[in-house]
């Protein structure tokens, strides 16, 4: 085994160590251990997922049996297995959010309750390396789940999803501690892996039933330099759509084509990002443009068909899955947190192939709305689904109208927990003697470039202003090229394609000014290069106007049809009952209606709403319909349903015609 060496972001966030071959991958990203956020949207909710969240997961794994599970498994305690056999990967996803936590932040508490939940699963492990807590403990307890042999029912077990996320923390934890005792474990498991799965005659060709494990492989490969996982991770990845042995669900699992041959999202929408990212890993590792021609193919059908103005994915709550191009219902939307989570993932790796800031408008989307609405402010209730609209009294949340506390398939709320430290590793760039801002807040990067380290800080009010101002460090005078991200909303596009398009296109102009000087520059695959002799407190700022955007829909998804949306940024804006007396679905915003932004420090931690006069649309005892002014007051999407269950919509009617009026009036309201 070669030496374990790697920045932690690295291995976390899946893209390539030091040394290792990427032909096809055109950026490395900066470590979000360097990189250090201190502003007044990104750290409250760091600061909540690292005080909060990790211990209020691991409180709920030990609370449901998950923990102990494990304990039964390796013979620490008796009992039966609880829950589902999949509950094992929620353990892991946890640990690995808690090691990307101690990380940045030491906690000798958090780490001393690490090493005991990982003796756990140690024991746990059987000989041969085979880690299954429900199996170990009880081969019948669920073999109608799991199958009545290892690996005979992969559609459904998870047998090798759960070891996936196993990978994941592992690496994590190492990084994070320099400790083998998770690793060890892991790569016991992988061997094992590959031993059983693969080419030769007597192996077992089946894919996995939930893609993950291709990710949790890769990055053991970046760990280890063992080309036998990356090679293990791409043929599980062709093993789809085969002809042979295996059975899965066709297009719900992505098992219905070969990946090469898949040019349309489908099926589960999670399994699919997964996927997607997992064929981004080995395009770049494995320098395979078949795989990464692919996988461009894909996302443009999910950009101009199916994606949600949220940044979400997953149309249907049958199969959690796709639906048609241009099915986009509001009400009824799923956009599993799961999936916004898999297709951020996604778009950061096909940022670093490409280079291209397209993705990280996606990547962005996604970060301020579709993602961040499925966690609660006070980082211990969740969303599963994240509809466009909802009428207060749908029990849309698995069983809730509000946010949940947790779930019986509790991966969201898990998912959650690793993915919020990371995000500070998509914030910057490198390619060559080139840094790349590719987010912004308030905060600082200590950037290696060529030879040397080059401190970027920034000062922003994003995503409320869109001035920011950039202070440059190097540690010596020197040429190099900063390259700004200017997001496609400011250039008068919401999304990288036609799915989506402003009323009103004409963006204001953007404007960069070094030590105070404007200056000119030309849009590269949307960024502005600034490109000069670069010494110790230099400035550059950037202004990138924000006005209040009305947005339309293609006029192919039949659901927003006569429907506007509200942008502002790169935030989405809802309108919900709390601010209308409890009723949103009768109004009606007119083309015409002013509005204007206006910052509430005292509302929902502190956002800038959107305030303006809209008409509302009621019967009278004559049952015609009638039309009044009312008050109008839109929050960000992710803020909603923190005031209690009431109504919600993203997409509100132009005219009357789309409107649902109230009915008339009680006689006993008009006395």
């Amino acid at each position: 085994m070669k030496t374990l060496v790697a920045p932690l972001v690295l291995a976390a966030l899946g893209w390539p160590l030091s040394g290792a071959a990427a032909p096809l991958q055109s950026l490395t990203p900066v470590p979000f251990t360097v990189v250090h956020v201190r502003d007044t949207f990104w750290t409250p909710r760091m600061e909540t997922n690292r005080v909060v969240t990790v211990w209020y997961d691991f409180q709920k794994c030990e609370e449901t049996g998950r923990i102990d599970n494990f304990a039964k498994a390796g013979k620490l305690m008796q009992g039966p297995f609880r829950g589902t056999p999949f509950d094992d990967s929620d353990v892991f996803k946890v640990i690995e959010g808690a090691a990307y936590t101690l990380a940045i932040h030491p906690d000798l508490n958090l780490g001393r309750y690490l090493d005991g939940l990982i003796t756990k699963i140690d024991a746990a492990q059987e000989a041969d390396g085979y880690l299954y807590t429900a199996r170990t403990i009880d081969p019948q307890c669920r073999v109608d789940f799991f199958g009545p042999e290892r690996w005979s029912n992969l559609a459904v077990s998870h047998e090798l999803y759960n070891v996936g996320h196993l990978y994941e923390a592992a690496v994590a934890h190492f990084m994070a501690t320099g400790k083998r005792s998770l690793l060890n474990v892991a790569l016991k498991n992988a061997d094992l892996i590959c031993k059983t799965f693969g080419p030769a005659a007597e192996q077992r060709k089946d894919p996995p039933g939930h893609q993950e494990i291709e990710i949790g492989l890769v990055k053991l490969y970046r760990i280890t330099g063992d080309r036998k996982y990356l090679d293990q991770a791409k043929f599980f990845l062709d093993q789809r759509g085969r002809a042979g042995g295996h059975k899965l669900r066709g297009p719900s699992q992505q098992d219905h084509r070969p990946v090469l041959e898949q040019d349309e999202a489908v099926g589960h929408a999670v399994r699919a990002g997964y996927m997607y990212a997992g064929m981004a890993d080995v395009a770049a590792l494995a320098g395979d443009a078949a795989y990464l021609g692919a996988i461009d193919r894909i996302w443009e059908n999910v950009v101009t068909k199916k994606l949600y103005l949220t940044g979400g994915i997953g149309a249907r709550h049958g199969g959690e899955a796709f639906g048609e191009n241009y099915e986009l219902p509001n009400a009824s939307a799923y956009n599993e947190t799961c999936a916004a989570i898999a297709n951020a993932l996604w778009n950061h790796r096909m940022f670093l192939l490409h280079g291209d800031a397209r993705f990280l408008d996606v990547l962005e989307r996604v970060l301020y709305n579709g993602f961040l609405s499925g966690v609660a402010l006070s980082g211990d209730k969740f969303f599963y689904p994240n509809p466009l609209e909802a009428d207060g009294k749908t029990k849309l949340n698995h069983g809730a109208a509000m946010r949940q506390p947790w779930f019986g398939c509790a991966c969201c709320p898990v998912n959650v927990v690793r993915f919020v430290p990371s995000i500070a590793g998509c914030f910057y760039a490198t390619q060559g003697n080139s840094i790349f801002v590719n987010l912004y807040a308030t905060g600082s990067g200590e950037i290696k470039l060529e030879g040397q380290t080059v401190k970027l800080t920034q000062q922003t009010r994003y995503p409320w202003d869109g001035k920011i101002k950039l202070t440059v460090e190097p540690q010596k005078q020197s040429a190099f090229a900063i390259r700004l991200r200017v997001p496609g909303w400011a250039q008068g596009k919401p999304v990288p394609s036609d799915l989506y398009r402003y009323l009103d296109s004409n963006a204001k102009p953007v404007t960069i000014r070094v030590n105070g000087r404007r200056v000119s520059t030309a849009l590269e695959k949307g960024f502005a290069e600034v490109c000069r002799e670069w010494k110790r407190g230099d400035s550059v700022e950037l202004d990138l106007p924000m006005a209040v955007c009305r947005v339309l829909a293609h006029e192919a998804v039949q659901d927003d049809a006569g429907r506007i949306a509200l942008e502002r940024g790169p935030i989405v804006y809802c309108v919900e009952g709390a601010d209308h007396n409890g009723h949103v679905r009768n109004l009606v915003l007119p083309d015409d209606a002013q509005l204007r932004a206006e910052h509430r420090k005292d509302l929902l931690g502190g956002v800038t709403v959107i305030r303006g006069q809209a008409l509302a649309a009621r019967k009278d005892k004559n049952g015609s319909v009638c039309m009044e002014a009312a008050k109008f007051t839109a929050i960000p999407y992710y803020a909603w349903n923190h005031r209690g269950a009431n109504e919600m919509t993203v997409w509100l009617p132009r005219t009357v015609h789309r409107a649902q009026p109230l009915p008339p009036p009680s006689e006993a309201a008009t006395q």
